[in-house]
């Protein structure tokens, strides 16, 4: 029986799970459910997430939810094409950039994301440079923990953790020119790294759906 992988679209904590899904080659049914129909909080759905949040899977019957532990399941369940070093040190290393993405990146993206794209009536824009300014002070973080190719050496859980929150910043600018980060406003070895995730050979497929409408 394939896995079966619920997301919503745009959702970062499902992006992570989708890639990790691609990277390893796993065979899959992706489901998608519309946050603006309500899909998450159906009784069917429900039965498989109580708290009615994607992502999700069911793999032969077994549900799970939260992403980090969907990844990590992945990973033991599905040991090809590993995303965790065998090391305890290196793993621990990943397991940290992980907690801290979902924690400081995705907080410091989020805030840009709700002032311009979800805001209620006129833009406060003077809050909103504040959460640019607020960002690009997270990001020269990053920029700093990035040595190499890779956030921990080689690809791995991590990378997909921190790419959908990163790219969350440049998709504002797309959507609202000026409110945003450009590419060329990012630091340049994240900005060539976000290069590198967009070269995966299966990228493409994990792309937001509605971001290509």
């Amino acid at each position: 029986m394939a896995l079966t992988f619920y997301y919503g679209s745009g959702s970062p904590f499902a992006w992570k799970v989708w890639l990790t899904l691609e990277h390893k080659g796993i065979p899959y049914e992706a489901k998608r459910l519309h946050f603006d129909k309500d899909e998450t909080k159906t009784p069917e759905f429900l039965k498989i997430n109580p708290r009615g949040q994607v992502p999700a899977i069911v793999d032969d019957g077994f549900a799970l939810a939260q992403s980090n532990a969907i990844c990590e399941y992945l990973e033991e369940r599905y040991p090809e094409k590993p995303l965790l070093p065998k090391d305890a040190k290196a793993r621990a290393t990943i397991r940290r950039l992980i907690a801290e993405a979902d924690d400081k990146l995705y907080s410091g993206g989020g805030d840009l994301v709700d002032l311009v794209l979800y805001a209620e009536g006129e833009r406060d824009l003077k809050k909103i440079a504040a959460a640019k300014e607020k960002l690009a002070k997270e990001l020269s973080v990053w920029e700093s923990y990035l040595t190499g190719d890779y956030f921990a050496g080689s690809l791995s859980l991590a990378d997909f953790a921190i790419y959908p929150y990163m790219r969350m910043a440049v998709r504002v600018e797309e959507r609202a020119p000026g409110l945003g980060l450009k590419r060329g406003e990012l630091p340049p070895k994240c900005a060539a790294w976000l290069a590198r995730i967009e070269a995966l050979p299966y990228y493409a497929k994990t792309i937001p759906p509605h971001w290509k409408g």
